[in-house]
């Protein structure tokens, strides 16, 4: 009789083939929550499509027309979210855009907000390359004209993610921003002009300015050689001299200057020419670096005089549009320098740490982090002199951290030698890590053109920054060194803190920290020195950037109560932050994006701070925001402890992400099983990735509901009268709008042996009988179904709380498109499930094979259902080959009967097992992407 009424039901309703049909399906058997609390609508939906592609109602083909539907849908929500982040996009409004706030009251305070940069932007890198790059331009296009995606650009190949690949995005990102910097500086010089004629020309404006760390980030990955950093930065000197050249002869084509500066690029070109190539034999790098460091009447090295002349030349021109287009070049000159920006070094504390022992402590008893240690290298500093250096010392170091600063060096000897350099030090706990590189920098005779920039990002490190920042700040020879550069420098991240405290604890624990930095330059006599403070995040909520305006982004990253810190204590402020990776490179994928985001910026001003302007609730009422931001942290660290959410976070292993970066994804050195994987051995960006496609932002939403129990009406009327409250409210509605709890528990049925046991009950789906008696017996003693489903009940216990607490918190404005974005991931999680079903289904029915190199068939059910499964189909293909080899190659006199010609390759069991696990995984991948681009980024 069940049999009887399934195969009715079947009847009576047509088999969905369609993303539309699917929506309404999904809608309409969410209904049944009501009915029943713990029905999951997710997975029946993806049930009811397994069913119908096993029964053969639906096919592979099927799927993927659906799941190209939705990617092009995913990109369009992509490109609407770009376009509102940075809206209006034409030249003509930003124009009227800008000019709207340029009301300085005089020439000397309009020269002092423009003469200093309003924000420093880092063009950074990592595993953040998710889209191909037609899709990029199709967002890109889509987002500036406000059009359709063409369906075309779906579904193509997936370009590998080298070094080299991320390096040409990022040079053409900053080609970009510099195109959209000079038109707004022309704006400036323009306004200037009609407001101050008398005095316009002594302006030299530097809205911007622009760097990279693509090439010289070390931290995390050893597959990046001196010479790869040395190349880069020839061939961004030759790129940025390509493009002075075409300034100048668009402003004059017989200019005397250009006499100067084509010479100047051929040499640059000849420079990076010499130096692309492998460098490993001593005779080739003698060759290129002999050339490089000789004496040549045609080699620039500093832009200084050319500047000079430039700026001298349009204060005696009559003509004043020549004027302005001289001194808007001579503008990208002093924010470029020789390169395409300024650049970014990056090593971990423990690489200076070794390098420093070896100079200090070869004994190795000095502990780094005693007073000693610091008594030690302040007596060291002092003693130290500067040592001359060459390519040859730089090829045989043998310390990554000393290798460094001897390619710094080289680059500022040779290649430029006014850009300044920035020492970034990962990890870094303790001042004498800083002192380690100020002692090098002296060493090497690079102390006045680096900047050493310690990163609080961990825990500890923000937890015990204050007191790092006093005792760094209170040393005589950091001080003396910080007057000399003219800053202090500090980067703050939001990639590890966000994993092990939470998006917004860190939030938080980041502005204190900066809070404390102008606490202790004020009472270290550093006033007189500004402030560079470098915020790296990524571009989704997971990865610490604000997703829903271009404000709250910019107030994520360095808020107005800390800013208002250091304008009272009168210290100058370089507010500094990363756009990262091919997602972050968007926002300047065209001209017209890069003018509306630069645009948007300049009009918000964040270098800039009201002094007087009140204090913020949320600081007055620590009463409530310290306990609030207490019980936040708790609770995410809770999680991190966990081993339910770590075991289910690391249940798919990182199977379900693309390789999106040139940077292994897992911390290297890592040998443990994925049943033991560690969350600290996923980095934090796909950490991040796998919350996304597990359904619920986990660091960013968890906690917040919690932190209110029996507090609601209170806490929430605070966060409702704080303009920081309301900000930490709209983060956590964005993301809570895209967030399922039933998505993450469905995850767990995969792996619920009841299910598998029960799907030919009574007669159903008789052709799978033996393959779901096999899984369920395989998954009769896997935790992962109850992994999933303790930590889907935690998250929905503490999502009933918030949802408490968010009703006393008015909304200011609906979320855009919410539940049509909540239904394209339900329908692309579903289909994702399907794909899954269908690999273990065909995985567990693979005829058995002999164990061969350490490897059974378990082993490779176990490769599927972690989603390694290349390593799964190579060891299948092994074991079933298409073609067994032919006697016929062999020129052999003796005849033979022998094979007979009745063997023939396993062509049946690539065709029905090998070949669908494969596209089905491929599938799976693209939902990935689509899933992705709906949450705005990867990770």
């Amino acid at each position: 009789m069940a049999r009887g009424n399934r195969q009715a039901c079947a009847r009576g309703r047509r088999a969905v083939s369609r993303v539309g049909e699917l929506t309404e399906r999904l809608q309409h058997i969410h209904r049944r929550t009501e009915e029943t609390p713990l029905f999951n609508p997710v997975f029946q939906l993806a049930h009811e499509m397994s069913r119908d592609l096993e029964a053969g109602a639906m096919s592979f083909d099927d799927i993927e027309a659906m799941v190209a539907e939705l990617e092009v849908a995913a990109l369009e929500e992509r490109a609407r979210r770009t376009r509102c982040m940075v809206a209006p996009i034409g030249e003509a409004a930003n124009e009227k855009a800008l000019a709207d706030t340029l009301t300085a009251p005089s020439f000397a305070a309009f020269k002092a907000s423009w003469e200093v940069p309003q924000l420093h932007a880092v063009f950074t890198a990592h595993p953040t390359f998710l889209l191909t790059p037609g899709q990029y331009a199709a967002v890109a296009k889509a987002a500036a004209e406000d059009g359709p995606i063409d369906a075309g650009v779906v579904g193509g190949e997936r370009p590998q993610v080298t070094l080299a690949y991320e390096h040409e995005r990022a040079m053409r990102a900053i080609a970009h921003a510099q195109d959209a910097r000079d038109a707004i500086v022309a704006q400036l010089l323009d306004h200037a002009r009609e407001q101050w004629p008398e005095e316009w020309r002594e302006l030299a404006p530097v809205p911007f300015r622009f760097a990279s760390w693509v090439g010289y980030d070390m931290d995390g990955r050893t597959d990046i050689g001196w010479a790869t950093s040395i190349a880069f930065r020839l061939a961004e000197k030759a790129e940025r001299l390509a493009r002075y050249v075409a300034s100048l002869e668009a402003i004059d084509a017989g200019h005397m200057l250009l006499g100067v500066l084509r010479p100047a690029l051929e040499e640059a070109q000849a420079m990076a020419e010499a130096f692309a190539g492998d460098l490993t034999d001593p005779a080739r790098l003698s060759e290129a670096a002999n050339r490089l460091t000789a004496q040549s009447e045609h080699r620039l090295t500093s832009l200084t005089p050319i500047i000079t002349h430039i700026e001298r030349e349009a204060k005696m021109a009559a003509d004043t549009d020549y004027a302005v287009r001289l001194l808007t070049l001579a503008a990208a000159m002093r924010a470029d320098g020789l390169g395409m920006g300024w650049i970014h070094f990056r090593v971990n504390a423990s690489q200076l740490h070794n390098a420093i022992r070896r100079r200090i402590d070869p004994e190795g008893t000095l502990d780094l982090a005693s007073k000693g240690a610091v008594k030690h290298l302040r007596e060291a500093i002092a003693k130290v002199r500067p040592h001359r250096t060459n390519f040859g010392a730089l090829a045989i170091e043998a310390s990554t951290a000393i290798r460094q600063f001897l390619a710094m060096a080289q680059i500022l000897h040779h290649v430029d030698a006014d850009a300044p350099i920035r020492m970034l030090i990962a990890e870094c706990e303790e001042p004498a890590t800083v002192l380690a590189a100020l002692y090098f920098a002296r060493l090497f005779g690079i102390e006045d053109k680096v900047d050493v920039s310690p990163l609080f990002e961990t825990e500890t490190a923000l937890e015990h920054g204050g007191r790092f920042l006093d005792e760094l700040l209170a040393e005589e020879v950091y001080r003396d060194y910080a007057r000399a550069r003219g800053r202090v420098a500090i980067q703050t991240g939001f990639s590890d803190a966000g994993r092990f405290v939470g998006q917004i604890p860190a939030s938080l624990a980041i502005e204190r920290l900066q809070g404390r930095l102008s606490e202790a330059m004020a009472a270290n006599g550093l006033t007189d020195v500004a402030a560079l403070i470098f915020n790296t995040h990524g571009e989704s909520m997971g990865r610490g950037a604000h997703p829903t305006k271009m404000a709250d982004r910019l107030d994520w990253a360095l808020s107005p109560w800390a800013k208002r810190r250091f304008a009272r204590a009168g210290i100058a402020l370089e507010p500094e932050v990363s756009f990262q990776g091919g997602d972050g490179y968007l926002w300047f994928a065209t001209p017209e994006l890069a003018r509306a985001t630069l645009t948007r910026i300049a009009c918000l001003r964040p270098a800039e701070t009201d002094a007087e302007a009140p204090t913020d609730p949320f600081y007055r009422r620590t009463d409530l925001s310290l306990d609030f931001y207490r019980a936040v942290k708790e609770h995410q660290q809770d999680h991190l402890a966990s081993r339910t959410y770590s075991r289910a976070i690391t249940a798919f292993g990182l199977g379900l992400l693309n390789p999106t970066g040139s940077r292994v994804s897992r911390r290297q050195g890592d040998l443990s099983a994925d049943r033991d994987m560690s969350l600290r051995q996923i980095r934090a960006i796909p950490h991040n990735a796998i919350l996304q496609q597990l359904g619920y932002p986990v660091n960013v939403i968890a906690g917040v509901g919690q932190a209110a129990q029996n507090n609601y009406e209170e806490l929430g009327a605070l966060l409702a009268e704080s303009a920081r409250g309301r900000e930490l409210v709209r983060l956590v509605r964005a993301a809570n709008a895209l967030a399922s709890v039933k998505t993450v528990a469905a995850y767990g049925e995969l792996f619920n042996s009841a299910y598998w046991a029960s799907r030919p009950y009574r007669g159903t789906e008789t052709q799978l009988t033996a393959a779901c008696e096999a899984l369920s017996e395989y998954l009769v003693k896997d935790d992962r179904v109850g992994v999933f489903r303790r930590l889907a009940s935690r998250l929905r216990v503490d999502a009933m709380k918030l949802y408490r607490l968010l009703d006393h918190v008015p909304e200011e404005e609906a979320t855009p498109h919410r539940e049509e974005k909540r239904r394209m991931i339900g329908v692309l999680q579903a289909l994702r499930i399907t794909l899954l079903q269908a690999m273990f289904i065909r995985a567990v029915s693979v005829p058995a094979f002999s164990r061969a190199n350490d490897v059974s068939r378990d082993d490779v059910l176990e490769m599927v259902f972690t989603l390694r499964v290349d390593d799964a189909l190579a060891q299948l293909r092994r074991a079933y080959p298409v073609a067994f080899p032919r006697l016929d190659r062999f020129d052999l006199d003796e005849p033979a009967d022998w094979p007979d010609g009745s063997d023939e390759g396993y062509e049946a069991i690539h065709r029905d097992f090998i070949d669908p696990i494969e596209r089905a995984h491929a599938l799976s991948l693209r939902i990935t992407t689509a899933i992705a681009n709906v949450f705005g980024a990867h990770g």
